[in-house]
């Protein structure tokens, strides 16, 4: 069948996208999370789980991470696409409207740091390449160079982006470059002997587990500005999950099968020890600028949740020049750090949101969103209640790490949070 031509689309900043424009289907979405699933960054991150763990459990706590982490990011997913609403709109009904405003600036920050990590990896990637084909180094030309691609891109927006450019070439070629990676492995080394190799120590199952989950929710203050454009909220769901699980699991595996095979710590020339790495490591560089794109996107459509006026032709290009300037003195060895610190700060936050949707009867009304004074202004535009179980569920998250390391801090700040909110969300009605 053939797709229906994309035009460019008119900017949806934070009202409810018109149903004209919500068509993007479970393909759409599968490829769409793929992609945003894979990554230089990814098999970074997977990198760092070895030699600390050993590939067996590297690989348990991959599979475990992805399939828990994937849960809330589909469900906020679900609920963006059933209303049509952004991300930082979605906070509004349980932070209220002037509540929302804190999440908001911290989600900024977050993407602008995303942006800059991976304006760096594609930086990096690209000079080592042009260093060991051309014997030219120039780190601050090539960063230049792909955030103002990701930056074009995020102008263009998502609609053309999905069915234009992943759709029809990107994710495949992708996807085709790991299985070659994957093989080139596999023919070279004896798998026996990587899942021998003994572990040095100094991370936790459950803290790996922590990292792994922090890379699907990290994605939770974006997926709506996605899936709002869901034909069918459901199937855009089932999209967001698969495609994200298939692709998270195989980079952050490889990542982890990279550093072991080759011995290199160094990830980009882990990539390119094996066999046509080098080819492979360029066509995972050009997907890579999706993923700086979706950061630029929708940090330009949250700061319109604070700045409704602010069109996104000038917000996305002074996101992106922000991010080169600090991907120039920021060094990427704090990738690690920034993983825990989101799951911190946003694990707890979706608690609420998602706790929120189930105290309100998963319906939304659309108009008191944007209303002054109305249904979702509670005190003065903020809801303490939101803020309160938040902040504890943020508590619960640091005391697990510090004191309880094994345990696993995701899961339990996430249920705290929720829980916290849905009680006193309840006790607050009842003595109303």
């Amino acid at each position: 069948m053939r797709l229906p031509r994309i035009r460019a689309p008119p900017e949806w900043g934070i009202e409810p996208v018109d149903p004209s424009h919500r068509i993007l289907g479970l393909l759409d979405y599968f490829v769409l999370w793929s992609s945003l699933g894979v990554g230089l960054l990814v098999l970074l991150a997977g990198s760092q789980l070895v030699p600390a763990l050993g590939l067996s459990q590297a690989l348990l706590a991959i599979v475990l991470g992805t399939v828990i982490g994937n849960v809330p990011l589909a469900l906020l997913g679900y609920i963006g696409g059933k209303h049509g609403i952004p991300s930082m709109v979605l906070v509004r009904p349980s932070f209220g409207i002037r509540g929302s405003l804190l999440p908001t600036i911290l989600n900024v920050i977050q993407l602008i740091g995303w942006t800059v990590f991976e304006i760096s990896i594609m930086a990096s990637a690209a000079d080592a390449f042009s260093s060991m084909a051309l014997g030219y180094s120039n780190f601050g030309l090539w960063a230049a160079v792909f955030a103002s691609i990701c930056t074009l891109m995020a102008v263009g927006g998502p609609l053309a982006v999905v069915r234009k450019w992943l759709e029809r070439f990107a994710i495949w070629l992708v996807y085709g470059t790991a299985g070659w990676l994957l093989y080139g492995l596999l023919i070279g080394h004896n798998l026996a002997e990587l899942f021998a190799i003994e572990p040095t120590g100094g991370l936790s199952l459950s803290l790996a587990m922590d990292l792994v989950i922090a890379m699907p929710i990290s994605w939770m203050p974006l997926v709506a500005d996605y899936n709002r454009f869901a034909s069918d909220p459901y199937k855009a769901s089932l999209g967001t999950y698969f495609g994200y699980f298939v692709a998270n699991a195989l980079f952050y595996s490889l990542g982890a099968l990279l550093v072991l095979a080759t011995g290199q710590s160094d990830l980009i020339r882990a990539i390119a020890a094996v066999i046509m790495g080098i080819p492979a490591l360029l066509i995972i560089l050009v997907d890579e600028t999706d993923n700086a794109f979706a950061d630029i996107y929708s940090a330009a459509v949250s700061i319109q949740n604070a700045l409704p006026k602010l069109p996104q032709r000038i917000s996305a290009p002074l996101i992106g020049l922000t991010s080169l300037a600090i991907s120039l003195i920021l060094p990427i060895e704090q990738y690690e750090w920034f993983l825990l610190w989101i799951g911190s700060v946003f694990i707890p936050l979706f608690g609420v949101v998602i706790a929120d949707n189930f105290v309100q009867g998963g319906e939304y009304d659309a108009a008191e969103l944007y209303n002054i004074g109305g249904k979702y202004w509670y005190f003065r535009g903020v809801n303490p209640i939101a803020i309160a179980s938040w902040g504890l569920g943020v508590a619960i998250y640091y005391l697990i790490v510090s004191q309880l390391p094994s345990l696993g801090a995701s899961i339990p700040s996430l249920l705290a949070s929720s829980a916290i909110y849905w009680i006193l969300m309840k006790l607050s009605r009842r003595l109303r």
